[in-house]
């Protein structure tokens, strides 16, 4: 698992919140350049496609991740912002997050009231728009100085784990993990003869939309289409779905209730194949929902604990069953 783990590290903390996936878009055409050829659409989608003939499947992951927007600076330095994507207020306080700015990065953290001046005791959830990022500035002009402006962007700082050699714990799993099963799908597969053509998309702007997606869906018509995003878990919703038990198949969420024709085919190609598989619904919404009008589709995933927090967590097994699982379709559709 050691090159899982490598290429996680790497790719997770790379900073791309929606529509500033530059970077991280950067770090996988270094990546996939040796193996396949490549291109950008207008969008900002990456795009490889392997075979040839008819559009077969595409599979997406997205490469967005949530974050925070400056939207200005206040006379005494401080950074206004609007969320980016689904973050839980309650995540923000007490934050220490990095700022990105065109020259560079700045360190920045989301101040809280010591509990020593909580003299009302009151310890409700400060909403988002409440909060400020101090990044050590005196005045705007100081601030502006330091080279941060209106529409640069923040992310919370990022800690990569390693948990009893198993589990990777850090922010941006989702869905730098599909990021990396799509890599690894790639480099296993371009020099196979392949059924038809199979579309691999790191899309843009999930998070805020399933923007890139729906780019995509206007200039391809595959038969089947597949997102790899992440599943939330894990609870009463999830039923027996638990880390380490395999991918997912995700067949119903809060976007679709995917084809279950070919969650079916899915499901006896990963038992042909011997790929420990599980079946779970969840919250969220994924890139695959806007093929419905033209595709059979389908998320797969692995579970994720903690989703969309600074310690997303996943089973390192699972994406190994993923990959696998990827592959198989590929051949078996």
């Amino acid at each position: 698992m050691e090159h899982l783990i490598k290429e996680l590290r790497e790719i997770t903390q790379i900073p791309g919140i929606s529509g500033y996936e530059e970077k991280v878009r950067e770090k996988l055409i270094e990546w996939i350049e040796p193996f396949a050829d490549y291109k950008v659409d207008r969008i900002g989608n990456l795009i490889v496609e392997l075979g040839e003939g008819r559009e077969k499947a595409v599979f997406m992951a997205h490469i967005d991740e949530i974050g925070l927007l400056i939207t200005g600076i206040t006379n005494n330095g401080k950074l206004k912002f609007r969320k980016i994507g689904g973050i839980d207020d309650r995540l923000l306080i007490g934050r220490h997050v990095d700022v990105i700015t065109e020259n560079g990065k700045l360190d920045g953290v989301i101040g809280a009231t010591p509990v020593h001046l909580n003299l009302e005791r009151k310890f409700d959830t400060i909403p988002w728009h409440a909060l400020e990022i101090d990044i050590g500035a005196g005045s705007k002009e100081e601030a502006l100085s330091l080279g941060v402006k209106p529409l640069d962007y923040a992310v919370f700082k990022k800690h990569f784990a390693v948990l009893n050699k198993r589990y990777v714990a850090t922010r941006s799993l989702d869905d730098r993990f599909g990021a990396v099963a799509l890599f690894e799908a790639i480099k296993d597969l371009v020099d196979h003869d392949l059924n038809g053509k199979f579309i691999f998309a790191f899309t843009v702007q999930e998070e805020i939309g399933l923007k890139g997606a729906k780019f995509l869906a206007e200039h391809y018509s595959p038969e089947f289409a597949f997102a790899i995003d992440s599943f939330a878990c894990c609870s009463f919703l999830t039923g027996d779905v638990k880390l380490g038990s395999g991918a997912v198949v995700r067949a119903v969420d809060n976007s679709a209730v995917y084809t279950r024709k070919l969650a079916k085919r899915v499901i006896e190609i990963a038992e042909k194949n011997g790929i420990p598989l599980q079946i779970g619904v969840t919250g969220g919404g994924t890139d695959a929902s806007v093929f419905q009008h033209k595709s059979e589709v389908l998320a797969l995933s692995v579970s994720i604990k903690y989703l969309h927090s600074e310690v997303e967590m996943l089973h390192l097994n699972d994406l190994d069953a993923l990959i696998k699982l990827i592959e198989a379709i590929v051949f078996e559709l």
